[in-house]
C-alpha cells in the first residue's frame, strides 16, 4: 500500500485527498499535515473564545455559481444542500455586483465545514500542529521532516502551501526544481489583508438593513458582515481590510494595526455595541494576483517518487482553481502510482465549482 502525503488541510488538500480515497479506495493510505491548530486554510471558521457568541468566518465568505457549473455539477450541489453544508444567500449583501443566472451561496456551519466534509469523506489521517520544514529524497521514498525535529516516510508528497512556503523548505526540493519551474514559482505574487472578528453577547441585536456590506473608496476598511441565528447566540461581526491597506501595513504584528482597523469601523457603524472578545488576523497569501504561467493545475517536481506542488497558485485563486488543481493532482498522483488505468467516474472528473473566496470583486468572483 502506498503512502501519500497532503501538506495543507485546507480546500485543495481536503479535496485531494477525498478524490484520491473515492478513486482508489484502499489502495493507499492518505495522510494529510496541516502546521494550523485546526482545518480549512483560508476557509477556516473561528470559533470564539466565550461559546455564547456566533463563530466568524475570517477568510472565505459565500460561495458563487455560475449558470453552467450549477447545471454541470448539479450532484455536488445536492449533496453539500442535503447535507446542510450550503443554503442559498437570502439576504441582502450590499454592494454586491451579482450578475443575471448565478447563483450566491453560504454556509449555515461556517465554510470549514465543506472542508471537513471532504476529509472526512477521504478518511485520511489528518494531523495539525505539523509544520513542515525539510524535504528529503531517501530512494524511492521522501523523508519528511517537521519542526519538532522528528520525520516520517512518504511514497508520494503533495504541497498545497503557499508557493514562498514551498520555497523556504530545507532539502531536495529547491536543488531538484528546473531553472524554468523556479522563475515560476519566484513569479507568484500574493496580495495581503488583515481580518477582524469581534464577537458579542447574546443580549445585542443588530438592526443592519445587510447581512454583509462592501466599503467602497475606504483606505482601510473593504468589506463588513454579520452571523446571527435564532440559536441564541450573541452575533460575530467579521471586517476585511483592503488590498492596499493590507500591503502598507504587512510587517506590523496584528496588536498593533487592530486599533487602526477598529477605530475605522466605529467611524462607519458609530453605534456599534462593546464586543466582549475580539481576534484579529493576519491573511499574508490571502489571493494569487499573479499564477503560474499556463495554469497547469500543478507542478510535478520529481516523478520518482513523486513530488507534487499544488493548490490556488498554479490556476486561480477561487473555489474552482482549487478544484481544478486537485483533479490535476490526483491524475498525477494515480500514474505515480501505477494506477493510471483506472478511469474517473463522471461525477469526480466534472467536480468543479466557481466560488467567491473573500472580498473583493472580480469578474464573477469574490476573492480577497
Amino acid at each position: 500500500m502506498s503512502r501519500v502525503l497532503i501538506v495543507g488541510a485546507g480546500l485543495t488538500g481536503s479535496l485531494c485527498a477525498c478524490l484520491l480515497r473515492r478513486e482508489m479506495q484502499n489502495k493507499v493510505q492518505i495522510v494529510v499535515w496541516d502546521k494550523a491548530r485546526g482545518s480549512g486554510g483560508r476557509m477556516s471558521t473561528t470559533r470564539p473564545p466565550d461559546p455564547s457568541s456566533h463563530s466568524a468566518d475570517l477568510g472565505a465568505q459565500y460561495i458563487t455559481a455560475t449558470p453552467a457549473y450549477s447545471q454541470s455539477h448539479h450532484s455536488v450541489y445536492s449533496e453539500l444542500l442535503s447535507a446542510g453544508l450550503l443554503q442559498p444567500l437570502a439576504s441582502l449583501v450590499e454592494g454586491l455586483n451579482h450578475r443575471d443566472g448565478n447563483q450566491d451561496y453560504v454556509t449555515p456551519l461556517g465554510m470549514c465545514s465543506i472542508v471537513k466534509h471532504f476529509l472526512s469523506e477521504s478518511g485520511a489521517d489528518l494531523f495539525l500542529e505539523r509544520h513542515v520544514t525539510g524535504l528529503y529524497r531517501r530512494g524511492a521514498s521522501w523523508e519528511v521532516q517537521r519542526k519538532a525535529g522528528d520525520s516520517e516516510m512518504f511514497d508520494a508528497v503533495v504541497m498545497t502551501m503557499p508557493v514562498p512556503q514551498i520555497l523556504q523548505l530545507h532539502g531536495d526540493v529547491g536543488p531538484l526544481l528546473s531553472v524554468q519551474q523556479k522563475q515560476q514559482l519566484d513569479g507568484v505574487v500574493y496580495s495581503s489583508r488583515f481580518a477582524v472578528a469581534l464577537f458579542f453577547s447574546p443580549d445585542v441585536v443588530f438592526s443592519f438593513p445587510w447581512s454583509a456590506r462592501y466599503v467602497p473608496d475606504n483606505r482601510c476598511i473593504r468589506y463588513i458582515k454579520h452571523n446571527a441565528d435564532s440559536s441564541r447566540l450573541g452575533p460575530s461581526l467579521v471586517v476585511h481590510t483592503s488590498v492596499s491597506f493590507g500591503a502598507e501595513h504587512l510587517e506590523r504584528d496584528t496588536q498593533d494595526v487592530q486599533p487602526i482597523i477598529l477605530q475605522e469601523l466605529h467611524t462607519l457603524l458609530p453605534a456599534l455595541p462593546q464586543p466582549i472578545s475580539i481576534k484579529c488576523h493576519k491573511w499574508r497569501y490571502s489571493q494569487v494576483l499573479t499564477a503560474v504561467p499556463g495554469c497547469p493545475g500543478q507542478m510535478t517536481v520529481l516523478e520518482r517518487p513523486l513530488l507534487v506542488c499544488a493548490g490556488d497558485a498554479f490556476v486561480h485563486s477561487n473555489f474552482d482553481g482549487c478544484v481544478e488543481s486537485a483533479l490535476s493532482t490526483l491524475r498525477v498522483l494515480k500514474a505515480s502510482l501505477g494506477l493510471e488505468g483506472i478511469q474517473l467516474r463522471p461525477e469526480v472528473s466534472l467536480l468543479s465549482l466557481t466560488s467567491g473566496l473573500y472580498t473583493d470583486q472580480q469578474s464573477t468572483q469574490v476573492i480577497s
